[in-house]
């Protein structure tokens, strides 16, 4: 789990309710939140297809349930399989198979055992990693339209609770509920787009460029290993990808 996320929308939140006190009852107007919601939903609907709305749930949850090899225990590892080919040749590491968790280098792994070409495997995982890429912006794009479309709804029952009110100055009661949903209904769209849907997808997108680098270090000490590379080469073409405090050498 992704304690971040979850610390920060808690922390986010709770601003908000600290702010408000004990007047909560006065910020819930099921008409403002049908507004805002529903609309943001349909807008949404019309903007992609069903298939990839259904899939904001999932989306959502990416978020939070997340859990990803680190980039230097991933150049560990495959020089670790490095050493085993050095050794043993690159058959050996069939007997491995079964201990490599991420599903991209054993694709990689399983074609260079397979004894395909160079070529065919760069061209393979390239293009897998590519369209990992591009399924990744589609779910950050959905969420971000959410929250684009969250504040336009907000803005438009923000002009039907004023309509209302305009229209009923003579009844007095009235005024209070229409007011209400001008407000609120911008309340709302401001919520859901600034707490939740925008920094959602900022993070989806952080992490997709975090997935690509790793795919970028898999698919490199692969074509490494398909060399023939001494282990320490390619544990140095490996490094380059971190940061240099990062750059620690298993070898010293």
């Amino acid at each position: 789990m992704d304690i971040a996320t979850l610390i920060g929308i808690i922390m986010a939140f709770g601003l908000v309710m600290f702010a408000i006190g004990d007047g909560l009852s006065s910020f819930i107007d099921p008409t403002s939140m049908t507004i805002v919601i529903g609309g943001t939903i349909g807008v949404v609907l019309v903007s992609y297809p069903l298939a990839d709305v259904l899939k904001l749930i999932g989306i959502t949850l990416k978020t939070f349930m997340y859990k990803m090899s680190t980039p230097k225990d991933t150049i560990d590892e495959l020089v670790e399989l490095s050493q085993i080919v050095r050794k043993e040749g690159i058959l050996a590491l069939e007997s491995k198979m079964d201990g490599v968790s991420n599903p991209f280098m054993a694709k990689g792994l399983q074609m260079a055992i397979d004894g395909q070409e160079p070529g065919e495997i760069e061209d393979i995982l390239y293009t897998e990693m590519d369209k990992l890429s591009q399924r990744h912006a589609k779910g950050a794009d959905v969420m971000a339209q959410v929250g684009t479309m969250a504040p336009a709804m907000g803005m438009i029952g923000t002009l039907v609770g004023l309509v209302l009110m305009l229209q009923n100055m003579s009844d007095p009661a009235s005024i209070g509920p229409s007011m209400a949903i001008a407000l609120l209904t911008t309340f709302y769209g401001a919520l859901i787009a600034n707490l939740i849907a925008l920094p959602m997808a900022a993070k989806l997108k952080s992490r997709s460029k975090d997935e690509v680098m790793l795919h970028e270090i898999i698919m490199t000490g692969i074509q490494s290993l398909v060399a023939g590379e001494n282990p320490r080469v390619m544990e140095q073409k490996l490094l380059g990808f971190l940061p240099p405090k990062e750059r620690i050498s298993s070898f010293d």
